[in-house]
């Protein structure tokens, strides 16, 4: 499906250019409040932003699209993406709207968009709203006296909070436990350190200090060096790093050990299988998860179901499978019991609930298998070329999926934004994985070149 403006995760590029302006924001409110203005009561959207300066130009856009269309708007401010989700729903909200581009730099922002139930809309029902943005909607606009009205809602941060402090266990608390926490400069950067703190531990917070361009500079979940630091100058237990819209978790253990999003999943999912909580016998995650999760998940009984890229859809083979656990690699857990979307914090208090539990450190609970070498690439190809059609390296690809030799994978993805083929390869020994990668980067290089 051919789309315009969405990609694998709302609508993303540089502010001020191209799909990010003002003027195509307040399209996606038009549009996207048509679609969802359904019988006669009186609609509402919820919009919240991370701290990126765009947000300034982004939120009233929006709401000026969704207000012509006679929808109230409740802005809620900085706010993790998975709160505004959350609030849709507690909110009766017919739409929300969350402005992030994630763990982009401050210079991109976004748009994603979630339906009355929280959850993420599918491809189809961008596609309609794409074509509403292109198509017109001047028929649509709501008479004078039915315009929509703007608010603010006062201390939506607080609601957030009580929410998330109820997904850990009430017989537990963080008494004793120093924890860093890295909030990116981003959405989280009021919540996480409070909701940290309300359980009892001791909180040293970096990343609290939004300035509207420093988002993810040096800091969060893609730039984990900061937190591991901390945790080893401060002696904590603990260093748990988010992203810009605080929907990705990294942590690293007492001696600033980096753990991703796998180790996490499988923290979670042994937790939980012994508790009797996890459903379905299975957890899902994309096809990016090492072979190693896998492989731990097969000796404990447990079932891995691949997805596609991207934490939509790992949330709706959970859907349909009626799993509760999923997520990414990268960091993005989904806790189906609580959440309709990833959840950093949420998904961060499940490990500390494991940690407080066992009463053993970070370094024995969180490294439950040794992930497969892993290798990912990317192979650049001229513009309007299409390899993965061509026989060469249909071959190229072939050949190395027989050198792995059944105890290794391969993962080729084309990059739904820029001419890249993304190459990944894991297996026992990583001098062949590197090799396979290479040479398949390399055909590719090759039979495209320009």
């Amino acid at each position: 499906m051919s789309r315009k403006y969405f990609g694998t995760d709302g609508i993303r590029g540089r502010a001020n250019e191209g799909h990010m302006t003002a003027e195509v924001a307040m399209r996606v409110g038009m549009a996207a409040g048509k679609h969802f203005t359904r019988g006669d009561h009186k609609h509402r959207v919820v919009i919240g932003k991370d701290t990126r300066l765009s947000g300034y130009m982004l939120e009233p856009a929006l709401a000026s699209g969704f207000l012509s269309m006679g929808m109230d708007v409740i802005m809620v401010g900085p706010m993790p993406t998975p709160a505004v989700a959350m609030m849709t729903r507690s909110l009766r909200a017919d739409l929300g709207v969350m402005i992030s581009a994630s763990h982009n730099p401050f210079q991109d922002n976004g748009i994603k968009l979630f339906g009355p139930d929280g959850y993420k809309l599918s491809d189809e029902i961008e596609k309609v709203i794409e074509d509403r943005m292109d198509n017109g909607y001047a028929d649509h606009l709501a008479p004078s006296e039915k315009l929509g009205r703007a608010q603010r809602l006062e201390n939506a941060v607080g609601r957030y909070i009580e929410f998330a402090k109820n997904t850990f266990p009430k017989n537990l608390r963080l008494d004793g436990m120093k924890i860093v926490v890295d909030c990116a400069n981003g959405a989280a950067y009021k919540s996480a350190p409070s909701v940290l703190w309300e359980l009892g531990a001791e909180v040293v917070a970096v990343g609290v200090s939004p300035n509207g361009t420093n988002i993810n500079k040096d800091c969060g979940s893609t730039a984990p060096q900061l937190m591991c630091e901390q945790v080893v100058t401060h002696g904590a237990d603990i260093g748990i790093a988010l992203d810009g819209d605080a929907d990705r978790l990294i942590i690293c253990d007492e001696n600033g050990r980096i753990i991703d999003g796998d180790q996490l999943m499988a923290t979670i999912a042994q937790y939980w299988q012994v508790a009797d909580k996890l459903r379905g016998g299975a957890i899902a995650a994309t096809v990016m998860s090492n072979l190693g999760l896998e492989k731990y998940l097969e000796r404990i009984g447990l079932d891995l179901i691949r997805t596609q890229v991207g934490d939509r859809y790992v949330v709706e083979v959970m859907r349909e499978k009626n799993l509760n656990l999923g997520g990414e690699q990268s960091g993005h857990i989904v806790l189906g019991d609580f959440c309709t979307t990833g959840d950093g914090l949420i998904a961060a208090l499940q490990i500390l609930a494991v940690l407080v539990k066992n009463g053993r450190p970070v370094s024995e609970i969180c490294h439950l298998f040794d992930p497969y070498p892993q290798l990912l690439k990317n192979a650049r190809y001229s513009p309007g070329a299409e390899p993965l059609e061509s026989d060469i390296v249909k071959e190229a690809i072939r050949e190395g999926e027989e050198r792995l030799n059944g105890v290794g994978r391969i993962v080729i993805r084309k990059s739904g934004t820029e001419p890249v083929i993304r190459v990944m390869a894991e297996g026992e020994d990583e001098k062949l994985v590197s090799s396979v990668v290479n040479d398949i980067v390399s055909v590719v290089e090759q039979t495209t070149a320009a």
